[in-house]
């Protein structure tokens, strides 16, 4: 759902967030400005400014419980916010004109386990009226035509995964916002995920990936870095082995906190 209408004071915030990828392109993929949240009497986000750009993977870091979920159902247009403004697409977070471009891809995957990984994408398909070969597509894509009969309660837990993100990439999105999507796989199974993924940003998809694992930065183009609900860091990894002198992600992520430094 879409926030409070924002004031010229985040609209000014949106204005900077993406003043630098306006050098370089007309719109990002997504634009947040003076975005709160807060659930009961407790602060989750904490005035987030930060762009992203199209065609790229950004990853999103940072331990679990600061606010990397929350975020991201602020994007997809499912989380109620207290200020702030979300542009995704160029458009209202949530909004109609974006829905059908957004694609979201929980922690825990949303298919039915009764039904086989083809049965999942062609009942998704006919729900988001995608064509039908776009189902032995997604098959082919998300490497599990070989499996596609069996029942998803009989996969593995990567297998699992990947008809998650096949079902949300049916239709064809611009947008991919996947919440740890890693996570418990083991590191085959990683591998596998991270090279569909990449493979998805050469082909101009704009990805969204958060994790609480800090080595999965060294694969994105870009970071968020996250702690206790606030925006620490917004650069690339090179930038920050660079700032922090640490070539380790997740000692460079721990000296950016020694350092009480924020870099955005």
């Amino acid at each position: 759902m879409p926030g409070d209408f924002p004031d010229s004071s985040d609209r000014g915030r949106l204005d900077h967030a993406v003043m630098d990828i306006e050098q370089t392109q007309e719109e990002p993929a997504v634009a947040v400005a003076g975005l709160n949240v807060s659930r009961g009497d407790r602060r989750v986000l904490h005035g987030l400014d930060f762009a992203v750009a199209r065609g790229r993977i950004t990853g999103l870091l940072g331990p679990s419980g600061c606010g990397k979920s929350t975020l991201m159902r602020a994007i997809v247009g499912v989380q109620i916010l207290e200020a702030g403004d979300v542009q995704v697409l160029g458009e209202p977070a949530g909004s109609r004109p974006v829905r059908a471009r957004v694609g979201y891809v929980m922690q825990a995957p949303a298919v039915y386990l009764d039904l086989s990984a083809r049965e999942n994408l062609r009942y998704f398909a006919r729900v988001l009226g995608a064509p039908a070969a776009r189902v032995g597509e997604m098959l082919e894509l998300v490497q599990l035509a070989e499996h596609a009969d069996r029942p998803v309660a009989n996969l593995s837990g990567g297998q699992r995964a990947r008809v998650s993100l096949g079902t949300a990439l049916l239709g064809d999105p611009d947008l991919i916002v996947l919440d740890e999507p890693t996570v418990g796989l083991d590191p085959v199974l990683r591998e596998d995920l991270w090279q569909t993924f990449r493979e998805l940003a050469e082909r101009g998809v704009t990805l969204l990936v958060s994790s609480h694992v800090m080595d999965e930065a060294a694969r994105c183009d870009d970071l968020l870095l996250m702690r206790d609900g606030n925006l620490l860091a917004t650069l690339t990894p090179a930038e920050l082995r660079e700032r922090t002198g640490e070539d380790d992600m997740e000692r460079a992520f721990l000296r950016l906190i020694d350092r009480k430094e924020v870099l955005v």
